[in-house]
């Protein structure tokens, strides 16, 4: 047998050891205990192998995703732990270790439980420690919190006696991280502490769990844009620090906000390739749930129906995502009108009524639970205890901070009231401030037993009048009423926000209008001078007259330059590429301030328009 010199195992192993547990650099750490592995089993070394083996499992449970790396990291910890002492404390560690990898999978706890009772006996500070992180991360269902809690208290206190800063970072973190998701006024401030310490010395693997928790903090906030910067930064951070959470975290990410900025039926076909991704936990089913929503959203009832059916066919284990995953079924549920499903989920949330939906480790929030509760109560018809729930998410979600999931429960709070008769003036206000933050409002509930007509509008010289199933209204004129009415005369269809910007009057002729960078009259004009240009450069070219003659020649180059970014396919004139994200902005908010003006005039006609008309990239009037 080849025989690896001790030292250079020894190496390897402290240089994986101060990269896992010092650095936290997980890429790193695995390369050094691969390499000593590899040349600890050459050696015959019992001891070194069982260090590099249980090093290659990471920082945190379910590292290895897919099934070729775990059965190969699984197969060398087991062949390490067949050689070692079954008393020592290393055998211990290794046992913790697979014991919590196998309840993790499983959903479970009860093996990392028992293995934390003697570790707790061993009386070895380092064995307690890894083995108090490690069932910290098996706690992972929402009824676990208080007892979450008391893990990472302790394995703080370990961190003295063991000497390692990574053990009290990471109980710090996972303390954090337990008080956001019972929602404690005090969470920010742990953060506060976690991240002075994290100033003094990087650790990359708890630094990129900050990093994802500042994002989350930036969606409450309502600083889309801002936090969409953030997600790809902290996405391309984790990926270098080797962390196989990164791009799933991301998508969490995008999805949080894309769906409070009520623009989920975007999400379909990055979700739909992600939800196969061999990287996300075996527990996650958040984004098979967001999925179906997003289908729903986008009007795909066939894919949306049959995802909430799988999801609904199996048990779904309590995970770090679980509450993510009741919150979509929710709103596809309510989507699809499927009262099957909203009582499922009504039943399973409310026990967790008044925590907030928080995905991982403080990862993205959707807010308070009382939310999805309320929709659906709204799903199964009952206005008043939708009212109760919707009320409470509103005061929960202030307390959070949360302002895009305020106005969201805000808005569904106006919904709910109207259904009961009492319009109250939650809907126009909630209209206000997502305008601000550059939300796109869902539609209203309505119910199925309710039909309503076409609501029509036309010009009344300088007002619009709105007809409505016998009811009307007459508003004066706005650009937003002008958007409105090129809506409502072409109803079911898209029309894009950048062609209502360019002019109201020419989207209400066509639903697909576009405004040419140069009119007919410019285009005929330019072709006359490039005609002209072309003679007088010939003419002085051949009089040898080349400097007046370049001159010509820079004019006409401009004038082919504007020529052609102003023709498209076959000739035709290509439409104005201005700012789409600043038309759909600024044309959202115009739309629902005109539809405030209406509800002050007729709330029944004002909740219809809620009910119907959607903005964002392409806007719609779609009537029920």
């Amino acid at each position: 047998m080849h025989q690896v010199p001790r030292g250079n195992i020894t190496f390897a192993i402290l240089a994986g050891e101060r990269a896992l547990s010092v650095d936290g650099d997980l890429r790193a750490a695995r390369y050094w205990f691969d390499t000593a592995y590899q040349d600890a089993e050459l050696g015959g070394d019992p001891e070194q192998m069982g260090r590099a083996a249980l090093g290659l499992s990471g920082v945190w449970v379910h590292e290895h995703r897919t099934c070729a790396d775990w059965e190969r990291v699984r197969t060398r910890q087991r062949h390490a732990l067949r050689r070692l002492d079954p008393r020592s404390t290393l055998a211990l560690r290794l046992r913790a270790r697979q014991a919590a990898e196998e309840d993790y999978r499983a959903g479970t706890h009860d093996a990392i439980l028992r293995l934390l009772d003697r570790a707790r006996a061993a009386g070895d500070p380092v064995a307690l420690a890894e083995t108090l992180s490690l069932a910290h991360n098996c706690l992972l269902g929402p009824e676990h919190g208080e007892r979450r809690l008391r893990l990472a208290q302790e394995l703080i206190g370990q961190a003295v006696r063991t000497g390692r800063r990574g053990d009290a970072l990471m109980g710090l973190l996972l303390r954090t991280v337990d008080l956001f998701l019972e929602a404690s006024p005090t969470a920010e401030r742990s953060l506060e502490e976690l991240q002075g310490m994290l100033a003094a010395k990087e650790h990359r693997a708890i630094g990129f769990v900050v990093s994802a928790m500042r994002v989350m903090l930036s969606i409450r906030a309502g600083r889309f844009e801002e936090a969409e910067t953030l997600a790809a930064a902290c996405a391309e951070f984790g990926d270098a620090t080797g962390d196989v959470d990164a791009t799933g975290w991301y998508g969490w990410q995008l999805v949080a906000i894309r769906w409070l900025q009520g623009r989920g039926a975007e999400l379909v076909p990055a979700l739909s390739e992600m939800v196969h991704s061999p990287t996300l936990s075996a527990l996650d089913n958040s984004y098979l749930a967001s999925l179906a929503a997003a289908a729903a959203d986008a009007g795909d009832r066939r894919t949306a129906e049959g995802l909430l059916a799988r999801l609904r066919g199996t048990e779904l284990p309590r995970s770090s995502t679980w509450m993510t995953s009741m919150y979509f079924m929710g709103e596809a549920a309510h989507l699809l009108r499927d009262t099957e499903t909203a009582a499922y989920v009504y039943a399973a949330l409310t026990p967790f009524a008044d925590l907030p939906v928080i995905a991982g480790h403080g990862v993205t929030c959707l807010g308070s639970a009382h939310h999805p509760l309320g929709m659906a109560a709204l799903t199964l018809g009952d206005a008043g205890r939708a009212v109760e729930h919707l009320r409470t998410a509103v005061r929960q979600n202030l307390a959070l901070g949360h302002w895009p999931a305020t106005v969201l429960s805000r808005h569904r709070l106006g919904q709910a009231l109207a259904l009961k008769g009492d319009p109250g003036d939650e809907g126009p206000g909630a209209a206000r401030e997502a305008a601000e933050l550059g939300m796109v409002l869902p539609k209203a509930s309505v119910r199925p037993d309710a039909p309503r007509g076409l609501c029509r509008c036309r010009r009344r010289g300088l007002h619009w009048l709105l007809e409505l199933d016998g009811r009307s209204a007459l508003v004066s004129h706005s650009v937003g009423m002008g958007y409105l009415a090129a809506l409502m005369a072409n109803p079911g269809q898209e029309i894009p926000a950048i062609d209502l910007a360019a002019g109201a009057e020419a989207a209400r002729s066509t639903a697909s209008s576009e405004q040419p960078v140069l009119d007919d009259v410019a285009r005929r004009t330019y072709k006359e001078r490039l005609a002209r240009l072309e003679g007088e450069i010939d003419e002085l070219e051949s009089m040898h007259d080349l400097e007046r003659a370049a001159a010509l020649r820079i004019e006409r180059d401009w004038l082919l330059t504007e020529l052609t970014a102003a023709t498209g396919i076959g000739g035709r004139a290509r439409p104005f590429a201005g700012s789409e994200e600043r038309a759909r902005i600024a044309v959202g908010k115009a739309i629902w301030r005109a539809v405030d003006r209406v509800a002050a005039v007729d709330a029944a006609i004002g909740e219809e328009l809620r009910a119907t008309v959607r903005t964002g990239a392409r806007c719609c009037y779609q009537p029920h």
